[in-house]
C-alpha cells in the first residue's frame, strides 16, 4: 500500500460518483432484488398496520439483506440477540438513568464498547453493527419528551421479528444462483483490536453526548451517520466512509425530493409511495454491490431513503424540509465525527499497546 494512500484515506475504487465499470453477477442482481423487495415489504406492512417508527421496519431489512449476502442460523441468532440486548438496555437503563447524565453516559460507554468489540472480532460483526444502529436510533427517539419508551421498544421488537421473516421469505423467493465463498478469516494484532474498540467507543460516546446536550431531536440521520462511518473501526476506513456517507445522503435526499415533486398530493397513496421506494432502493442497491457490499455511498443513500420514507413521509407531511435539513446536518455531523476519529487515531498511535498497524508498518 502506497504512502500517499495512507495519508489520503478518501481514495476508493468504485463509489457512487465513480462506480466500478462491470456488470453485476447473477448473485449480486438477486441480492439487489432481495434488498429492494425486503425493504419495501417491511415499509408497506408497517404503514398498512399503522405501526409507529416506520424507520425500523424499512431500515432493518436493508441491514440484514444488504450487509450480509447469505442467511443462516448464526446470522439470525445474531440479529435476534442484538434486538433482545438493545431492547433490554433501552427499557431498563434508559428508564432508570435517562434523566441522570453521568450514570447514563457510563452505561452507554459500556454497551458501545461491547458492540464495537464484537465488530472488531469479526465473527459477530453483524450483531455489533446492527446493534449500534438500532441502539443509536432508539436512544435518539427515547430522548423525545413525548416518546413512549414501551411503544418504542415494542416497535423495535416487531420490526426485528418481521425483518427476520421478510429475510427468510426473500431468500426463499429469490435464492442465489451459485454458492458464495466463505469470507476470509482476518487476523489482527491485539494492538489493532484495542485501537479499534477504544477509538470507535470514544467517538460514538462523544456523538451521543453532543446530540443529547444540544437536544438535536430532529437529527436522526446525522446521529446514525456518525455511527455508520465508524464501521471500518479505523481512521483509514472512516475517511472513505465519511465521504461516501455524505455523497450517499446527498443523493438519497435529492431522490427523495424528486419523488416528492413527482407524487405531489399523491404521497398519501401507499402503493405509489411503495413503488417509488422500491425503484430508489433497487438503484442504490446496485451501487451498493459495485462498492463491494460495505457501508459505502450506495448503502448510505439506501438508509437515507429508508429514514425519509419510513419516518417523515405522510399525507400530512412532505419531505422537502426534512430532506434539506437532513443533508446539512449529516454533512456537519460527518465532518466533526471525522475530526474526532483522526484525533483519537493520532492519540492512540502514540502508545505501543494501542498502535494501529497497517500491513507491516505502523501509521
Amino acid at each position: 500500500m502506497s504512502k500517499s494512500l495512507l495519508r489520503l484515506p478518501f481514495i476508493r475504487k468504485g463509489s457512487v460518483s465513480r462506480p466500478a465499470h462491470r456488470a453485476l453477477t447473477a448473485n449480486e442482481v438477486r441480492q439487489c432484488l432481495r434488498v429492494a423487495f425486503g425493504a419495501t415489504l417491511g415499509f408497506t406492512v408497517s404503514k398498512i398496520m399503522g405501526w409507529n417508527y416506520g424507520t425500523f421496519f424499512t431500515v432493518y431489512p436493508m441491514l440484514l439483506l444488504g450487509l450480509v449476502p447469505i442467511l443462516n442460523s448464526h446470522i439470525i441468532r445474531q440479529f435476534l440477540a442484538n434486538a433482545a440486548l438493545v431492547t433490554t438496555f433501552v427499557f431498563v437503563v434508559q428508564g432508570m438513568f435517562g434523566d441522570q447524565p453521568i450514570p447514563m453516559t457510563i452505561a452507554v460507554v459500556m454497551i458501545f464498547a461491547f458492540m464495537f468489540r464484537c465488530m472488531s472480532n469479526g465473527a459477530n460483526f453483524l450483531f455489533g453493527a446492527v446493534g449500534m444502529v438500532g441502539l443509536s436510533m432508539q436512544l435518539h427517539f427515547a430522548s423525545y419528551s413525548s416518546a413512549s419508551v414501551s411503544d418504542l421498544v415494542m416497535s423495535n421488537v416487531a420490526a426485528t421479528v418481521l425483518t427476520v421473516f421478510v429475510a427468510m421469505f426473500m431468500h426463499l423467493l429469490i435464492p442465489d444462483i451459485e454458492a458464495r465463498p466463505k469470507p476470509p478469516v482476518i487476523n489482527k494484532p491485539d494492538s489493532n483490536r484495542r485501537h479499534e474498540v477504544i477509538l470507535a467507543t470514544t467517538v460514538a460516546t462523544l456523538s451521543f453526548i453532543v446530540f443529547q446536550v444540544l437536544d438535536l431531536q430532529g437529527s436522526l440521520s446525522a446521529q446514525v451517520s456518525s455511527v455508520l462511518i465508524l464501521f471500518p473501526l479505523n481512521w483509514h476506513g472512516a475517511g472513505r466512509a465519511a465521504v461516501n456517507r455524505a455523497i450517499g445522503t446527498l443523493v438519497g435526499c435529492n431522490i427523495g425530493l424528486a419523488w416528492q415533486f413527482i407524487l405531489l398530493d399523491n404521497s398519501g397513496i401507499l402503493w405509489f409511495v411503495s413503488i417509488a421506494l422500491w425503484i430508489s432502493v433497487m438503484l442504490f442497491a446496485r451501487y451498493h454491490m459495485l462498492e463491494g457490499g460495505g457501508s459505502g455511498a450506495g448503502f448510505g443513500a439506501m438508509t437515507t431513503m429508508g429514514i425519509l420514507f419510513g419516518q417523515y413521509l405522510s399525507p400530512q407531511q412532505d419531505l422537502v424540509y426534512n430532506a434539506l435539513y437532513r443533508f446539512t446536518s449529516v454533512t456537519v455531523s460527518v465532518a466533526l465525527t471525522l475530526l474526532a476519529v483522526y484525533g483519537m487515531h493520532r492519540l492512540l498511535n502514540k502508545f505501543a499497546n494501542t498502535r494501529f498497524i497497517l500491513d507491516s508498518g505502523s501509521t
